[in-house]
């Protein structure tokens, strides 16, 4: 399996609608004449200055309450507009050149869902997995009734589904809570996508498990990298980089049979500006996820350095998942750096789109300073993460290497030819090779 050739190129940036528009939580919740899925096409010329080729959304389909209880796939969420508003977004989008990737909740649905109702009231109930007592739910949640995906009419549905709304101009899908839908399902469904859609990209959320299994067995073309995104962040907390390259190891593993999508932001997760615990590592993590194999996605507010906490509690989403100004320009004053950082590395990987399936490895490795290549057959990289309190030194022939150029880092100017390496306690650099 491969990726459609213009992933090679995807750069996602992926924001929560129902929380970027402000429909929800909101009392009252907007009505649909007040078009709010149309802020989100405001921003689109900032997700092009930023670098991005592609708007990852999350659900926008009708549903009860926070987007992931469905309860009509085919309807836009009349807190966000109508099917106008739809087609607005996607003619904005197209005439920028930007991709758009759906958020498709295809594991449960929420308890307003017609055939539910319908079954509730001691119709066929065929459409929906049985549980202990009664009909079975998402992971404990009352509001979340899973489906059963062994039935023929639930694949049909899904796959009409999914056809609608790429006929309308989206270019994929990412599939929510796809390590909870059998793979077979999505063998099902996804060849017949396909056979319409050749060029469509899917993404399955998967968070734990054998990720070469989950993509060979269910054909999807990728999956959430939370392992790396996991180490990542707990790597420059704990300074233990024997983590990270672990991690980096089976990521490599993972690039011989798919290409994982990679982040170290989304909407259900706290922000990275919150989970280290020492801003100045911030850009680590960066110049990590944008210098390694994947398929980058970068979670809106993240260039700008936002806050943010995900709480295991009702509403513990909100302070993830907030509202943004109608225009880019009203948030201006947030940011500047952080802004800035992510430009020059987005467009550090646009200028080396070698870098989607580019593998890592080792040249020097301690708790708290970390040196890897980066490469393939079309060129390589450098690069050097420090967070001792000390200075990492050393000369490039140490590491097998005669000489390379500065071309991002934390302290040195850019574009600048070194045969050593010299970088500043808590601070990185990448070099071209």
């Amino acid at each position: 399996m491969s990726d459609p050739a213009w992933v090679e190129h995807a750069i996602w940036w992926q924001l929560y609608p129902l929380g970027f528009v402000g429909a929800f939580p909101a009392d009252p919740p907007p009505s649909p004449d007040e078009h709010r899925l149309r802020r989100i096409a405001a921003w689109f010329d900032h997700a092009l200055e930023l670098g991005a080729s592609g708007i990852a959304v999350g659900p926008l389909f009708a549903s009860q309450t926070h987007g992931y209880d469905t309860v009509d796939h085919y309807a836009i969420d009349p807190r966000l507009g109508d099917d106008a508003d739809f087609d607005h977004l996607i003619a904005e989008a197209r005439s920028r050149g930007l991709r758009v990737l759906l958020d498709g909740v295809f594991n449960h649905v929420g308890t307003e869902f017609g055939r539910y109702r319908e079954a509730l009231a001691g119709g066929d109930d065929s459409w929906f997995r049985k549980g202990r007592n009664g009909f079975a739910t998402f992971e404990g949640h009352d509001g979340l009734i899973a489906l059963n995906h062994r039935h023929p009419a639930v694949v049909d549905y899904v796959v009409d589904v999914m056809l609608h709304w790429l006929r309308r101009g989206a270019d994929g899908w990412r599939l929510d809570a796809a390590y909870a839908v059998p793979d077979r399902f999505w063998a099902e469904v996804l060849p017949r996508v396909r056979h319409e859609f050749p060029d469509a990209w899917f993404v399955g959320e998967v968070i734990h498990g054998d990720y070469v299994a989950t993509v060979a067995a269910s054909t999807v073309d990728s999956v959430t990298q939370y392992e790396l995104w996991k180490a990542i962040w707990s790597s420059l907390n704990d300074g233990n980089f024997h983590e990270l390259d672990h991690a980096l190891s089976r990521h490599g593993e993972f690039l011989d049979a798919f290409v994982p999508m990679t982040f170290v932001g989304n909407h259900d997760v706290t922000r990275i500006a919150s989970r280290l615990d020492d801003e100045r590592h911030v850009g680590h993590a960066l110049a990590l996820v944008l210098t390694i194999g994947g398929t980058p996605s970068v979670y809106a507010g993240d260039e700008w350095a936002y806050r943010g906490v995900k709480e295991e509690r009702v509403g513990g989403d909100d302070a993830v998942r907030p509202e943004f100004p109608v225009a880019p320009t009203e948030a201006e004053h947030l940011g500047h750096d952080a802004f800035r950082l992510h430009q020059h590395l987005i467009g550090l990987r646009r200028r080396h789109p070698w870098l989607h399936t580019a593998t890592t490895s080792a040249l020097h490795l301690d708790n708290r300073q970390y040196v890897y290549r980066v490469g393939s057959e079309q060129g390589a990289l450098l690069v050097a993460l420090n967070v001792d309190d000390a200075p990492l030194r050393m000369s490039l022939a140490e590491l097998g290497i005669d000489a390379g150029t500065i071309v991002a880092g934390s302290g040195a100017p850019a574009e600048r030819g070194i045969d050593r390496l010299d970088v500043e306690p808590h601070g990185w650099a990448i070099v071209a090779i």
